[in-house]
């Protein structure tokens, strides 16, 4: 087992699930709704991912402060209680059971305005939460300071086991918050495995592949949609794809599995349609009659989803590419081939590199339509 780590340690060369990682912490970053909104400040946190959590604590603290000043925002709590005058609904049978109405009581169930939401509990945890993983005194203080702030307006400091940043929605009242609520989101997600001795209990990520692998699809897949913003590129992460049915049996809908991609880039000036696959082990694996293969089952999945998507109507879909994206394990790979109208290219990359590698490596995958 291994320990939550409460100080930042740089890894050089950590290993993840088999695979050398320079930085978990870049990939949670890539990773986060946080990522897109940090504009100018964007290459700051990129190119300091060992100092993820200081970074992410001013912005954090920042946005509490500013919320503090212009008054956090409200909502409704469902509360209980004797009251000498009717509000909301009436609980008739604790009210007869207790007696109230002698005493000049009812017992009523009511919503009232408050400061205690989900979402300002959910800040507040994680402001408590960077106490232990911040560097600096004077940032262990201000963290400290805002959660005695917020305390003392009635908001508890405990984390809504439901919620999340990325799962709430936001209007346009409160759009000010997502960017509090997205950067208190990571430092849930930022707990970097280490083997120091600790108090917090949590599975090796050698053993959470899955974890790993979903990291790595969400990282790549935030990347590009930063990245390509300011471009003619359009993102989509996680399609789901159908197959094109003719003379169907009644029960065959039940059984037939639907596809799902990874990310899809378009370029529409060319009609361009890029289908990438992400997947967090070797590219190569031992083959029968030669030293490494490229893992066949993956070549059918990408051949699935481009040859089933096939329409007339549809001219990117004659000719969209699959993209097969690995991290890199001793070499790095960079093939392609044309199968039946459609390329298939085979890249890797080195996540055991810098930030500003690791950048150009994702940027010089996609087909130099356009400089982004």
């Amino acid at each position: 087992m291994l320990a939550e780590q409460t100080e930042v340690v740089q890894h050089e060369r950590m290993v993840a699930g088999g695979i050398p990682v320079r930085n978990l912490w870049l990939l949670m970053l890539y990773a986060s709704d946080l990522y897109r909104f940090l504009g100018e400040q964007r290459s700051k946190f990129e190119d300091n991912p060992e100092k993820l959590a200081d970074l992410i604590a001013e912005v954090l603290c920042h946005e509490v402060e500013v919320r503090l000043t212009r008054n956090l925002n409200v909502g409704y709590r469902r509360r209980s209680s004797d009251l000498s005058r009717v509000r909301g609904r009436i609980d008739h049978l604790r009210t007869e059971a207790h007696q109230l109405l002698k005493k000049g009581r009812v017992h009523c169930h009511f919503d009232e305005l408050s400061l205690d939401t989900l979402r300002n509990r959910y800040v507040t945890s994680a402001l408590s939460k960077l106490v232990g993983l911040v560097g600096g005194s004077k940032m262990r203080s201000r963290c400290s300071s805002l959660v005695s702030q917020l305390e003392r307006l009635g908001v508890r400091n405990e984390r809504p086991l439901r919620y999340s940043g990325r799962n709430d929605r936001f209007s346009r009242n409160d759009q000010a918050d997502e960017k509090m609520a997205v950067a208190a989101d990571l430092v849930f997600q930022m707990a970097l495995p280490t083997q120091l001795a600790g108090r917090s209990l949590m599975r090796s990520p050698d053993s959470d592949v899955v974890w790993l692998r979903r990291l790595f699809e969400r990282a790549v897949a935030g990347f590009y949609r930063v990245a390509l913003a300011s471009t003619k590129w359009s993102v989509m992460p996680g399609q789901r794809l159908y197959w094109q049915k003719e003379e169907e049996s009644s029960g065959i809908s039940a059984l037939l599995p639907s596809m799902q991609t990874d990310i899809a880039l378009e370029y529409p000036d060319d009609d361009y349609r890029l289908v990438v696959d992400t997947k967090f082990n070797r590219i190569t694996t031992p083959g029968y009659h030669r030293d490494e293969s490229l893992r066949s089952g993956y070549i059918y999945q990408m051949y699935a989803y481009l040859r089933s998507q096939e329409r007339n109507d549809d001219l990117r879909s004659l000719s969209a590419e699959g993209m097969l994206l690995h991290p890199s394990i001793g070499k790095n790979v960079c093939e392609s081939v044309m199968i039946q109208g459609h390329k298939l290219h085979f890249k890797t990359v080195d996540l055991a590199e810098d930030a500003a590698s690791i950048r150009a490596t994702l940027l010089d995958a996609l087909p130099q339509l356009e400089p982004p």
